[in-house]
């Protein structure tokens, strides 16, 4: 099997509430390979999201280690991990977190800008990314001019267009409608399909059964479901 895109070696969390000292996972290992499609379901609290963070980057394990591509995140400074994020890792929330005053072109390529390429090269590779979500013709539209399930297939345009090895969704069809709920997961199935790994964290056993392997947290570890 090739190596792993995305890595989580014996993954610790504790949280300070007040005096108390919460303890989220224990020890979680998980693996996602290329082109590779996984599920992680589990009930609200029980530390899905504090896992997401970590495998993003975006905190630190109390224990343990994350990895991109076989590459230990903590030899990593903050400007040199936000660059590896923005080269390795999409993002899809149940949130679409786009920003209000720019319109869907602008939204989906400001991972470009980041990345300070050129704003003519930024805005054709957003305009592709629009196209494969089936939002080509609203690039000039703004999030308030746009459906919920369109908003966030401008979040997922803009989740893919660094092209990245693993794409993160967490709860995405969360605050959606059905009929929206399954046009997104249809529109992640075929980026699936293009070999983009594809980690998908929710609550619903419908959209997790539509991953190609099936994880569930429970107190705070990684159980296979068959």
């Amino acid at each position: 099997m090739s190596e792993a895109v995305l890595e989580a070696r014996g993954l610790h969390k504790r949280h300070r509430q007040g005096p108390l000292d919460v303890a989220v996972l224990h020890g979680v290992d998980l693996q996602v390979h290329s082109a590779e499609s996984v599920a992680i379901l589990g009930a609200s609290g029980s530390g899905k999201s504090s896992l997401m963070h970590l495998l993003a980057g975006l905190d630190t394990p109390s224990q343990g280690s994350v990895l991109w591509a076989g590459q230990d995140l903590s030899h990593w400074g903050l400007a040199e991990l936000g660059r590896q994020r923005n080269r390795h890792l999409g993002f899809v929330f149940q949130f679409h977190h786009l920003l209000p005053e720019f319109h869907a072109l602008d939204n989906v390529a400001m991972p470009l800008w980041i990345r300070r390429l050129p704003q003519e090269q930024s805005q054709t590779l957003a305009r592709q990314a629009l196209e494969q979500v089936g939002l080509g013709s609203r690039w000039q539209h703004r999030p308030a001019e746009l459906s919920g399930g369109e908003r966030q297939r401008v979040a997922l345009a803009r989740a893919i267009v660094t092209q990245p090895q693993c794409l993160l969704a967490d709860e995405p069809t969360g605050n959606l409608d059905s009929k929206s709920g399954s046009e997104i997961m249809q529109i992640i199935e075929t980026l699936h399909g293009s070999g983009i790994a594809v980690l998908i964290v929710t609550h619903d056993p419908i959209i997790g059964r539509r991953a190609r392997r099936h994880l569930t947290l429970r107190d705070g570890k990684i159980v296979e479901l068959e």
